[in-house]
Order: C-alpha cells, then sequence, then structure tokens
C-alpha cells in the first residue's frame, strides 16, 4: 500500500473545490483527466486512511442446542 498523507488529501480537496484539475503539494503535481478522476482519488485515500488502525473482523462459527439432546 502506497502511505497517502493528510497534506496530499487536503491538497486534493482543496483542487476538486475550486474546480481545477491541476493538483500540487509537497513539490509534486499531477494532473488528473476529470473532476471524477480527482473525486476517485480521494475516496480511495480517505477509505486508505480510515482503515489504518482499525482491526481486521473477525469471522466466527456458532453452535445452538436446543436443549434436549
Amino acid at each position: 500500500m502506497t502511505d497517502w498523507t493528510e497534506t496530499e488529501l487536503s491538497a486534493l480537496r482543496r483542487a476538486y473545490a475550486s474546480g481545477t484539475t491541476r493538483v500540487s503539494y509537497d513539490g509534486k503535481s499531477v494532473d488528473y483527466g476529470s473532476a471524477e478522476d480527482l473525486l476517485a482519488r480521494i475516496r480511495t485515500i480517505e477509505r486508505a486512511i480510515a482503515s489504518v488502525g482499525r482491526p481486521l473482523p473477525v469471522a466466527g462459527l456458532a453452535g445452538f442446542s436446543r436443549g434436549d439432546r
């Protein structure tokens, strides 16, 4: 997984809010093809950041008994 930063995410959000598809941060510059491409990148990074530190779900098997057997 690539390590995204809050700086990158903030720059992407600012660009999207201003209606541009060119994003610059940390000496880097990226041109996105459309606002939809930019928004998809924002959502990808938001999901990745939100999932950091969240424990993975544990699958289990439940057993039931009627008590008469």
